[in-house]
């Protein structure tokens, strides 16, 4: 969603077919598919990875389960109007080489598919294209994505506008919204780990494609942030999930618990907006301040956070829980270091900021924990041009990361380490000479903090182990995505390492590496 701009209006593509009204009445397709999954299985494991949301890059598809079929309007055959299926689809896949060539446990991510379906492919959809099965109940049609075609992704809005169930999908619509009709989707080419469609300048869809069960934080906190009366997030309109409890058939996903699957979410676009990766940027083209905005900034995310804590449980990390979190910093600590040497020479050093964190811990001291962003930086804030307002969205928090551990309390720190490590990023894309814009920006985000909570800089050693936690994962992913980009978290890890034991970090932390405004997810 980061990456939207304001929509070009296009014809609209008119009321929903008479045949997608229909299907409200037709059952879903039950995982028993009639040869739907294997005439697609050679297709798909083609396609899958060549898809930048597909989490599993580099390792070879076994096999698949299909989860849910849900046919969301019909194709009929001998003509030009297109069919949409709903799948939900489990592919299974080998794991990485573990620690002395061990094979690693694979793993068995499941994905939500939008497929188009006609007999002729009109040619600008040619890039959309996945195949033609060879047998099933597509045999000789042309299956593609779907949400590229603009017909198709008008029938995802009109089934948000008109809520109710099809199948294992629930489809909902926030209490006293009106979602207008045929307003023309765009498909936005610049998706990550999700797929986003925005709906004239009014709505955007952001699907999610890997997907588990449970609420994804995406939903569930801007649910909560405006029943506080926050208004730095845009309140979903509509979403739609799969109540895998409905599924007939033997193919499930395991553990559930009977937690539906949140696979999609209408929010209000914000047109005329930009977001705070672009304008940092452009500030540094021209070599302009960008303190003030900054400042703004952290006084926006102080009032979300101050929000989630009204609005959602908090907790107090105490010795066990500390020691846990400098746990796992360390652990990552670990398996970075020993995938990319160049970040070997700094464990030790690195490894006491963690180390602090824990000895402060069997010290007594404690830090409370709450819901958070999860996933901050300057590509997840919108400013709208016409007043100067602060947005953040995108609350899914890190997709990688176990859906339950995105939505378990954690310090703020969190997500300030990730924003400064985004002025460090913003700064070296830049090519700002020397620290001074990146320092400068850090320290007016931290001072609009303060102005709300308490300043970030007052907890040096939870705030360090934070930072380093977050250069030490930027390493890691430059080193096996965009060597070139490696020097960037390595200058943060050579400033971190340099910190002495005794006195945390600095006051004003600055300088460093990190998060990037394209990459997947993060860094930036």
């Amino acid at each position: 969603m980061s990456d939207a701009a304001p929509s070009r209006r296009g014809a609209p593509p008119g009321p929903l077919p008479s045949a997608a009204r229909a299907t409200a009445a037709r059952p879903a397709a039950p995982p028993a598919d009639g040869g739907l999954l294997g005439s697609l299985a050679p297709l798909l494991s083609e396609w899958l990875p060549r898809q930048r949301w597909f989490a599993g890059k580099g390792r070879p598809i076994t096999g698949f389960t299909l989860v849910a079929a849900t046919e969301l309007l019909p194709a009929p055959a001998g003509g030009t109007a297109p069919g949409l299926v709903h799948l939900l689809v489990r592919a299974q896949q080998l794991g990485s080489t573990g620690p002395g060539g061990a094979p690693a446990r694979g793993t068995d991510d499941c994905y939500q598919l939008l497929l188009g379906v006609q007999d002729v492919l009109p040619p600008q959809l040619a890039p959309a294209l996945i195949g033609r099965p060879a047998g099933g109940p597509l045999h000789g049609r042309v299956v593609y994505e779907g949400l590229a075609d603009p017909r198709l992704a008008a029938v995802v809005l009109e089934r948000l506008r008109l809520p109710g169930r099809l199948g294992p999908l629930r489809f909902a619509r926030e209490e006293g919204t009106v979602i207008a009709a045929g307003l023309a989707p765009r498909l936005l080419g610049s998706e990550q780990s999700n797929s986003s469609v925005v709906y004239g300048e009014t709505y955007i869809l952001k699907l999610f494609r890997r997907v588990c069960p449970g609420t994804n934080p995406d939903l569930e906190l801007p649910r909560a942030l405006a029943g506080a009366g926050c208004r730095r997030v845009p309140t979903p309109a509509a979403w739609f999930e799969a109540d895998l409890t409905r599924l007939t058939g033997p193919a499930g996903l395991p553990g559930t618990g009977g937690e539906p699957m949140t696979l999609g979410v209408l929010q209000p676009f914000l047109p005329g907006s930009a977001d705070g990766w672009q304008l940092a940027l452009g500030a540094l083209a021209v070599r302009a301040d960008f303190t003030a905005s900054a400042r703004a900034l952290g006084h926006a995310t102080a009032e979300v956070h101050g929000a989630l804590a009204e609005a959602l449980p908090t907790v107090v990390l105490r010795r066990p829980q500390l020691e846990r979190l400098a746990g796992a910093m360390t652990q990552r600590l670990d398996a970075a270091a020993d995938a990319v040497p160049a970040l070997r020479p700094y464990r030790a050093a690195l490894r006491g900021a963690y180390e602090e964190l824990a000895a402060l811990g069997r010290a007594g001291r404690t830090w409370s924990a709450q819901r958070i962003h999860g996933d901050l930086h300057l590509g997840q804030t919108l400013r709208t041009a016409s007043d100067g307002r602060w947005s953040l969205i995108d609350f899914e928090g890190e997709p990688a990361r176990p859906l339950a551990e995105r939505r378990r309390p954690q310090p703020v720190a969190r997500d300030i380490a990730g924003m400064l490590r985004s002025f460090d990023y913003a700064a070296a894309v830049g090519r700002a000479a020397g620290t001074a814009w990146s320092d400068r920006a850090r320290a007016a985000f931290c001072e609009g903090y303060a102005t709300v909570h308490g300043d970030p800089r007052e907890e040096p050693r939870l705030l360090r182990a934070h930072e380093t936690d977050k250069a030490v994962y930027e390493v890691l992913y430059e080193a096996r995505h965009r060597p070139d980009w490696l020097p960037v978290p390595m200058a943060a890890i050579r400033r971190l390492a340099e910190v002495p034991a005794e006195g945390g970090a600095p006051t004003d932390p600055s300088s460093g590496g990190g998060d990037l405004r394209p990459g997947p997810r993060n860094p930036v």
